[in-house]
């Protein structure tokens, strides 16, 4: 995977299935990211459920607050791409079923530009009825 291309990184890990993810195992070494899943109609699930496993993995300090607040507006970023804009599920009435990838890196060329952080989504939306949803993708980046 390229140095520059944290967010690019982040949709391929949320995308990939088990099988893609055995195929291109090779070329994440060197790489911090973590995986997860999540469903829910409820917005602050979703949020807990990607800054947990960040905070599992190591991705982030817990003590840092500039660190996790950098992941919390990763996470919304890449929500309003899953959402359409309209930040809200279950008061729409919609569910998620998502996967999805957290990365930490430095994206540029440049060392002082710092580290950044990639949260992106792959998974469904919809109706809270079981084949009433479509697909969905979304991508959040932001400095640390």
């Amino acid at each position: 995977m390229s140095k520059l291309a944290i967010g690019k990184t982040a949709i391929l890990l949320a995308s990939f299935t088990e099988a893609e993810m055995a195929f291109f195992q090779d070329t994440l070494k060197g790489v911090s990211y973590c995986l997860g899943k999540v469903g829910s109609m409820n917005m602050q699930k979703v949020i807990s459920a990607v800054e947990t496993a960040a905070k599992r993995h190591g991705l982030i300090h817990p003590n840092l607050y500039r660190e996790t607040h950098a992941l919390y507006h990763a996470i919304m970023e890449g929500m309003e791409g899953v959402t359409r804009g309209h930040l809200s599920i279950g008061e729409m009435s919609r569910t998620v079923g998502l996967r999805f990838a957290v990365v930490r890196g430095t994206p540029f060329s440049d060392e002082e530009e710092g580290e950044w952080i990639a949260v992106a989504f792959y998974g469904t939306i919809g109706a809270p009825v079981k084949g009433s949803e479509h697909e969905t993708v979304g991508l959040g980046i932001n400095h640390i």
